[in-house]
């Protein structure tokens, strides 16, 4: 399976392509950054991080795109910015009908570090291990796309499983259950 991590924001939009299975060695493709200007229009920065995840998905052709899930912080300019961002990453994966999935900082860091608190250096640096890269990428916003790879590449399996649990759940049944009639 080969994952486009995108790790949203306005000014650097952190992208990622890792390609592996879970349980076996993990590969990373590519790694950089989607830079926009801070000073220009929003609307500009918007279709540059398009342009730019335009590219990345021509360029390295994912099966799927996990895109960090927006949380709530305390600065709202901010969640705003990354939201945006965010929005278009689904929107280019969608458009050429790539499956996108949404993993949340949490979620990234249990799966990558085994702690769901880790810090941004310790993300790089299991990042740089689980990769055998010879240092960690940089900025963060690099290393954390790769982690939100890493991290759906090894949840998949577990979450595919548990789709078709609740699909079989949810599927009427032949026989209508046994027991008491009204």
């Amino acid at each position: 399976m080969r994952v486009l991590g995108v790790d949203p924001g306005l000014t650097r939009c952190g992208v990622g392509v890792v390609e592996g299975e879970a349980g076996r060695p993990l590969t990373m493709i590519d790694v950089g950054v989607v830079r926009t200007p801070p000073d220009a229009e929003l609307g500009h920065r918007l279709v540059a991080i398009e342009e730019g995840i335009e590219q990345w998905l021509d360029a390295h052709r994912p099966d799927r795109v996990a895109v960090e899930r927006v949380f709530s912080q305390h600065n709202v300019r901010t969640v705003m910015g990354t939201a945006q961002a965010s929005a278009v990453a689904m929107l280019c994966a969608s458009r050429r009908g790539i499956p996108v999935v949404l993993h949340t900082p949490s979620e990234v860091k249990g799966a990558v570090t085994g702690s769901g608190r880790a810090d941004k250096a310790q993300v790089g640096a299991m990042v740089t291990r689980l990769l055998r890269l010879d240092a960690p990428p940089k900025p963060a916003d690099a290393a954390d796309a790769l982690a939100l790879a890493i991290c759906h590449i090894w949840r998949a399996p577990a979450q595919n499983r548990l789709q078709r649990a609740v699909a079989l759940h949810r599927r009427p049944s032949a026989h209508p259950p046994k027991g008491r009639t009204s």
